[in-house]
C-alpha cells in the first residue's frame, strides 16, 4: 500500500460541509457505485434527524469509521467523504484489505446543526468561537456508551450512542475509528493495543504532510505514550466518574476484540507545536500561569451565570452545555494541577500550547455562554441582568479574541493535509486489523 501516493489523492478543500450536504454527498457516491455503495438510516437522533450509514464493500471483515462524535470537530466529515470514494474507485486496495467498510460521517447531527454558522469559513477564529457548540461529557456520543465501573455506573446512552451500540452489535467490527481534531495543535493519536509498528508508522504520517506532531502537554494529565504522538487508550473507568459522563466507543468495541483507533489532527496549523527549544521560562511557572488564567475566566463564567440564573427562560442547549462545561473543566484544569510539575525549562512547544489551551477555555466558554444570552434576547427577555451580562461578556470575549489572534497570527489552515493524515491512519489501522486477527 503506497500511502504517500493515496495521500496525495485526497483533493483540496477549504470550508466542512453542512450536515444536509453532507447526507448529500453519501448519497450521490452510492448512486454513481450502485454495485459497491449502499446507505441506509439506523436511528435518529434526539432532534429526530436521520442517522446515515454509508456501507462500501463487501469484505469478510467489518470496520466502522464515526465522524464527527463531537460536532466541533468536522475534519472527519470530509475523510469520510474522501475514504469512500477512495474505496469505491479503487478496487484493488478495497479488495486487498478485505473489509466491509460503514461509515457514520456525522454522529451528532443536532451539535453538528448549531456549529454551521462556521463551518462555511473556519479560518475565522472569532467565527469559530461565536458560533461554537459541544455538548458536555454526559450528552456526548463518544462520552455515553454504558459503564460499570466499581460503586459509579452510567446508563444513559444517547439515542445515537445507542444506534452505533446496535451497528457495532450487528457487524462485529474487527476495526473502529473515531475521528477527531483539535484547534491549534500537533498530530495524535489514541490505540487500544500496544503494537509498536503500527504506533512507529502512525507517529510518522505528520511529517508526511508537513503537519507537525504533538509535544506539547498530553490531552489527559498521565497519559501513557506507546510510541511518540501515539497515546494508549484511556478507559471510560478513567473519565466517566470524574466528569460524571460513560465509557467512550473504545470501551464498547472492546468487547469485539477490534483495534480501536482515534485520530486527532490539528484544524489549524502552526510550527511552534513542534518546537522543542527553550523556551525561556520555567514549566513550573508557565503551568502556574496558565492556571492563573483559566481560573480567571472560571470566575468570570460562574459570576455571569449567578447573575441571570433567576431570570433564564429559554430551554437552549446552550445553558446545559455552558454550565456542564464549566464544571467539567474545572474538574479537568484541577486533576492537571494534582501531576508533580517540574522546574526544567519549558519548550517552545509546552508553551504554546499551554497558552493555546488558555484561549481554548475562555473562548468556548464565552462563545457558549453568549449563545445562550442570544437566546434570550431574541425570545424577548426584557431583564436587565440578561443584557448587562451580555454586553460584558461581549467586552471579554473581543479582548480575548484578540488576545489569541495576536498570538497566532501566523496560523494557517490547509484542511486537505489533516484530511490525507486521518485517512492514511485508518488505512494503516484497517491493514494491521485485517493481518493479526
Amino acid at each position: 500500500m503506497d500511502i504517500v501516493a493515496i495521500m496525495g489523492q485526497v483533493p483540496d478543500c477549504t470550508s466542512f460541509p453542512t450536515v444536509d450536504a453532507l447526507h448529500a454527498e453519501l448519497d450521490a457516491l452510492a448512486a454513481a457505485y450502485p454495485a459497491l455503495a449502499r446507505t441506509r438510516t439506523i436511528g435518529t437522533s434526539r432532534r429526530g434527524d436521520p442517522l446515515r450509514l454509508l456501507t462500501v464493500g463487501d469484505g469478510p471483515a467489518n470496520a466502522l469509521v464515526i465522524g464527527g462524535p463531537h460536532p466541533n470537530e468536522p475534519i472527519g466529515f470530509r475523510t469520510i467523504t474522501a475514504l469512500a470514494d477512495l474505496l469505491c474507485r479503487d478496487a484493488e486496495l478495497r479488495e486487498g484489505l478485505g473489509l466491509k467498510w460503514h461509515f457514520v460521517a456525522c454522529a451528532d447531527p443536532d451539535g453538528a446543526r448549531l456549529n454551521e454558522g462556521w463551518y462555511g469559513h473556519p479560518g475565522d477564529r472569532r467565527a469559530y468561537a461565536r458560533h461554537f457548540y459541544r455538548p458536555d461529557l454526559d450528552r456526548q456520543v463518544e462520552w455515553t456508551f454504558p459503564l460499570v465501573s466499581d460503586d459509579y455506573r452510567f446508563d444513559r446512552p444517547l439515542p445515537e450512542t445507542t444506534a452505533l451500540m446496535r451497528l457495532m452489535d450487528e457487524i462485529t467490527p474487527s476495526l473502529v475509528c473515531s475521528l477527531h481534531n483539535g484547534e491549534h495543535q500537533g498530530v495524535f493519536y489514541y490505540l487500544n493495543r500496544d503494537n509498536a509498528a503500527l504506533a512507529r508508522d502512525l507517529g510518522e504520517l505528520a511529517a508526511l504532510q508537513g503537519l507537525p506532531g504533538h509535544h506539547g502537554e498530553p490531552e489527559m494529565p498521565g497519559s501513557r505514550l506507546i510510541a511518540p504522538c501515539v497515546y494508549s487508550t484511556f478507559t471510560g473507568a478513567a473519565v466517566g466518574p470524574a466528569f460524571g459522563a460513560g465509557a467512550g466507543s473504545a470501551d464498547y468495541a472492546a468487547q469485539f476484540d477490534a483495534l480501536h483507533l482515534v485520530a486527532e489532527v490539528p484544524m489549524w496549523t502552526d510550527a511552534r507545536v513542534a518546537d522543542q527549544s527553550p523556551a525561556g521560562i520555567g514549566h513550573r511557572a508557565l503551568a502556574q500561569e496558565a492556571a492563573v488564567k483559566r481560573r480567571e475566566v472560571f470566575t468570570v463564567l460562574a459570576a455571569a451565570l449567578d447573575a441571570v440564573a433567576d431570570d433564564l427562560t429559554v430551554q437552549s442547549p446552550f445553558r446545559h452545555t455552558t454550565e456542564g462545561t464549566l464544571r467539567t473543566l474545572r474538574t479537568h484544569a484541577a486533576q492537571a494541577e494534582t501531576f508533580a510539575v517540574s522546574d526544567r525549562p519549558a519548550t517552545v512547544a509546552e508553551e504554546f500550547d499551554q497558552r493555546q489551551g488558555v484561549h481554548l477555555v475562555r473562548l468556548r466558554l464565552l462563545g457558549t455562554c453568549l449563545r445562550m444570552l442570544d437566546a434570550e434576547i431574541a425570545a424577548g427577555n426584557p431583564a436587565p441582568a440578561i443584557h448587562t451580562q451580555h454586553e460584558l461578556l461581549t467586552r471579554h470575549f473581543d479582548r480575548w479574541v484578540a488576545e489569541a489572534e495576536n498570538e497566532t497570527a501566523g496560523m494557517r489552515l490547509e484542511i486537505r493535509k489533516p484530511i490525507a493524515v486521518q485517512l492514511a491512519a485508518i488505512l494503516l489501522a484497517a491493514q494491521t486489523a485485517t493481518h493479526t486477527k
